[in-house]
């Protein structure tokens, strides 16, 4: 099986190395024998004190991609991470009409008006309290948008926070969970598992066990793989344990895309 991570930041992306160059990436993957690349560059409109505004020059870079696939055999994909927000989602819709994107992410990055990752949610509220409003805002996202074909690194919420033990306990959360997971399945999407978060030190990847198995069990069959790499080194990262933990979590495929399209491949 022909594996692709379907979530990759490249300098495109304000947050990613200087060195995550398009160039780069190609050359981690001859290195590697690793055939297709997926880009997924952020799109975070309507951030808490417009911390990222940006829009990737999605001219220039598909310009880049169509030169550099007359030079390279690995196919190059188009993607596209966006961050959630009410007031954006029209913006988001025109930008899906503008743009052939092969596969687009969805993800919560800021919780009431608070980007998670300075912390400033964590001061006001308990950590029990932090999560069920992540959560909330997850299902908020499903119930006012399709325009996704996976929600990314659910859980990613407990990355952040100055917590002593950075995990929750499933059962508390699991009817909101449920909620969640039975409008994406209802609508046709999937999730991913984000291997990012045993790179940040986490018990496990982004989501947990209980919550993948979860998925499946409610019948969700879309999921793909993506390492939220920033930097060419994190291309794929932990994959081979990924694909361990899809199994132990009842799948017998995993997802990838092309043209918006999903393909299943046999684990």
């Amino acid at each position: 099986m022909s594996l692709i991570d379907h979530h990759v930041h490249t300098c495109f992306s304000t947050d990613a190395s200087k060195e995550a160059t398009i160039e780069a990436y190609i050359e981690q993957a001859n290195k590697r024998n690793i055939r297709q690349l997926m880009f997924t560059d952020h799109v975070d409109l309507h951030t808490p004190k417009g911390i990222d505004e940006s829009l990737p020059d999605y001219q220039a870079l598909s310009r880049k991609l169509n030169t550099l696939a007359t030079t390279t055999d690995i196919e190059l994909r188009l993607g596209v991470e966006l961050g959630y927000h009410e007031k954006a989602l029209p913006i988001y819709k025109q930008l899906i009409h503008q743009v052939q994107f092969d596969f687009i992410i969805m993800s919560v990055h800021s919780v009431l008006d608070q980007d998670l990752y300075h912390g400033e949610l964590f001061s006001s509220l308990s950590q029990t309290e932090a999560y069920e409003a992540y959560f909330k805002t997850v299902l908020q996202m499903v119930k006012t948008t399709t325009d996704y074909d996976v929600i990314g690194h659910l859980d990613y919420i407990i990355r952040y926070g100055h917590f002593k033990d950075k995990d929750y306990d499933f059962n508390h959360f699991k009817p909101i969970i449920d909620e969640i997971l039975s409008i994406i399945i209802k609508a046709g999407k999937g999730i991913e598992l984000n291997t990012s978060g045993l790179r940040y030190g986490l018990k496990h990847m982004h989501p947990k066990l209980e919550l993948l198995k979860r998925y499946r069990i409610l019948g969700g069959k879309v999921i793909t793989l993506g390492s939220d790499a920033h930097h060419p080194r994190e291309l794929q990262a932990d994959f081979e344990k990924a694909l361990k933990l899809l199994k132990q979590a009842g799948f017998s495929h995993v997802t990838t895309f092309k043209n918006r399209q999903p393909s299943f491949h046999l684990l």
